[in-house]
């Protein structure tokens, strides 16, 4: 009993060890953004009052709002097509069997093993080729690759564990491929879809490289490419940096609180597993 009570303050004792050095910078950002602007700040120094036009300043003066409205454009163009894409290719490849399914899943699979990292000077020039580059395209295009094979992967999963009967029986109720994919299944996968939603959104919003070399317009800017762009034109005004970093992280942060509990379900149901 006492080895059980020594395990839980001992487990207890290391999560919120390791919870305090998570929160403490992000906290310690958080309280930055709201001195005034070129304020010199200390350590955890609190304000004596929010002031809310550092962020009206990095958002109007440092264009963030262009900034954040690309990375917008671009994420949900991203999410939007690969979670689609991703739900029809796993459904396909999870309950139906055709010739060749296995190398075709195979190949795509391809893509999850080697990063579009390793690739992106030809990638470069194959978009340079086809006069994709220094548009969204460029990275949406990329990126949509990438995201459904993973996506692929973790819908094909989900879909690997649905009873066959369950299909056999919509199948003789007169429900054809997509129906049962609709009202039948996809009600089930909803945690699934919504934790693939999260990542893809995440991953999307997160990109710097892809943008960082695709994207030579100031006009075309994403959030993330935003940072530095604040950081060498204001290289002075840390108040005003961190109220750019808060900006950038605010629509990851409410994208997980508001699907947070389909994203946990999603996760600890055993989407992936085999």
């Amino acid at each position: 009993m006492l080895v059980r009570r020594g395990n839980r303050v001992a487990t207890f004792a290391l999560l919120a060890t390791v919870a305090l050095i998570t929160i403490l910078p992000i906290a310690s950002v958080l309280m930055l953004s709201f001195h005034e602007s070129n304020a010199q700040v200390r350590g955890f120094d609190l304000p004596d009052r929010p002031h809310f036009e550092t962020y009206r300043n990095a958002w109007t003066t440092a264009r963030f709002s262009t900034f954040m409205w690309n990375s917008v454009q671009i994420s949900v163009l991203v999410v939007v097509s690969s979670v689609v894409i991703s739900v029809l290719s796993g459904y396909a490849f999870g309950t139906m069997r055709f010739r060749g399914s296995n190398a075709l899943f195979n190949v795509l699979l391809f893509g999850m093993i080697v990063p579009y990292e390793a690739v992106v000077v030809p990638l470069y020039h194959d978009l340079k080729w086809a006069n994709l580059v220094n548009t969204h395209w460029s990275v949406v295009l990329p990126l949509l690759g990438t995201n459904v094979a993973f996506g692929t992967y973790w819908m094909r999963a989900y879909f690997r564990t649905v009873p066959p009967a369950l299909i056999e029986a919509a199948a003789i109720d007169g429900a054809g491929s997509f129906r049962t994919l609709w009202k039948v299944l996809l009600p089930g996968g909803r945690p699934a879809v919504l934790t693939l939603t999260v990542l893809v959104f995440m991953w999307s919003w997160n990109e710097f490289l892809l943008p960082l070399i695709m994207l030579s317009s100031d006009d075309l800017r994403t959030a993330p490419l935003g940072l530095p762009y604040f950081s060498t034109r204001y290289s002075t005004d840390r108040v005003g940096l961190a109220a750019a970093a808060v900006m950038v992280a605010l629509p990851i942060v409410v994208v997980f609180v508001a699907l947070q509990r389909s994203f946990v379900n999603g996760i600890t149901a055993g989407a992936v597993k085999e």
